[in-house]
């Protein structure tokens, strides 16, 4: 073969093994993908969303078990101990991944035993207000705080040690910590309804639980965690837009398996998360909510999930955060 004739064969000679590769595993019956909360909650949300456009690229049906408790830790567990053959999934979120293991004592479980697959969902948590205090940015924020009573700012989370009560922390680290009383819910839903009725001052959730407060303007946003503004609420600048540099985090879902899954299940497995999220109308339901569609390789998953690992450890320790029993 001449010189000219290589190089025109080249490509196709690279693309074999690549092909050969992807092929070397192909599931010959239905996955099941575990989701470590009740159905209705955000992380179910993000399974159910890729499921069709995964099962459609994979060719097996990809089934949802919710297995809530713990924090997500039984569900996350039960993944962590099944066969490594590529049929059982984790559809994991940020709190039994990256905050749990830092915040409950007595985990038997190391998350990051697990294989990352890749991002299914991503989003920005908004810094909310009352609408009473009239405050809609940061600097407005700042003079509020500035000019109250000493003990009379109070803050509510979804729970104790959750991503919404770490984000305040690491918030009010930042700004000097200021006073305020932590008011822990069981729950955003019961943390929203008392915020509107004007029980608490601040809050952080995800975008796609506050969207319809900010929407109807029951709440107000300040700022968004996010590298970007959110696609729902561009009114809503960003922590860096705002000052507040290295404020950058998401309340994310990604898929994992368990450690000792063969590379090739891994690969094809991700090949078939991001068919789905290719779908318009896929990504459409996740940004209509607030949501960010994910995507990307395992390692890009792995990374985030170390990141997270890292910055929130530091937080729950620094501040001695403990989550509810």
């Amino acid at each position: 073969m001449n010189r000219r004739h290589l190089l025109a064969a080249t490509p196709a000679l690279l693309a074999a093994p690549h092909v050969r590769a992807q092929g070397t595993w192909v599931p010959s019956r239905p996955i099941t993908m575990v989701v470590g909360f009740p159905p209705g909650g955000q992380t179910d949300f993000a399974a159910r969303v890729v499921q069709t456009g995964m099962q459609n690229a994979l060719g097996v049906a990809v089934t949802i078990d919710n297995r809530g408790g713990a924090g997500g830790n039984i569900g996350t567990e039960a993944v962590l101990r099944a066969r490594p053959d590529g049929y059982t999934i984790l559809a994991g979120n940020v709190s039994p991944m990256a905050i749990n293991p830092h915040t409950m004592d007595g985990m038997t479980i190391d998350p990051r035993e697990m294989a990352a697959i890749g991002l299914a969902l991503q989003s920005s948590l908004i810094l909310c207000t009352h609408p009473s205090m009239n405050v809609t940015n940061l600097a407005q924020l700042r003079a509020w705080i500035a000019a109250q009573p000493r003990g009379s700012i109070n803050y509510g989370s979804a729970s104790a040690g959750s991503l919404t009560h770490i984000a305040m922390e690491l918030f009010r680290e930042r700004l000097g910590r200021p006073d305020m009383t932590h008011i822990p819910y069981r729950g955003s839903g019961p943390a929203m309804a008392d915020f509107i009725a004007g029980r608490f001052n601040l809050m952080f959730d995800g975008a796609s639980v506050v969207a319809p407060f900010l929407q109807d303007n029951r709440l107000r946003g300040v700022l968004v965690t996010g590298r970007d503004r959110s696609p729902a609420f561009p009114d809503i600048a960003t922590a860096g837009q705002q000052g507040m540099n290295e404020f950058t985090f998401y309340a994310w879902i990604g898929l994992f398996a368990p450690r000792g899954t063969p590379p090739e299940a891994i690969t094809r497995i991700n090949a078939a998360l991001n068919a789905a999220l290719a779908d318009p109308a896929t990504r459409e339901r996740m940004t209509s909510r607030g949501d960010e569609p994910g995507g990307g390789t395992p390692a890009d998953m792995a990374r985030m999930m170390a990141d997270d690992y890292a910055r929130w450890q530091a937080v729950v320790r620094a501040n001695n955060i403990r989550a509810e029993s």
